[in-house]
């Protein structure tokens, strides 16, 4: 992924070495939105924040909102 915009969730994924397709498998969004709030470049509605908190804590089930967006 050298050269690509990363936010803090997109930098989180690559440290911990998952994939986005598993956010989008796990969440049901689109493609784009995930890759779009992965490159900080979208902050995710209150709806996505949900479905994304709840993937995220299946890998870090003490994972906050503030880990990764500064909302």
């Amino acid at each position: 992924m050298a050269g690509k915009q990363r936010g803090k969730l997109g930098k989180w994924l690559d440290k911990k070495g998952i994939k986005q397709e598993w956010i989008v498998k796990e969440t049901k969004l689109a493609r784009s939105t995930v890759s779009d709030i992965c490159s900080g470049r979208r902050t995710p509605t209150t709806p996505t924040l949900k479905k994304l908190m709840g993937a995220l804590r299946k890998v870090d089930r003490n994972a906050k909102v503030d880990d990764f967006f500064d909302i």
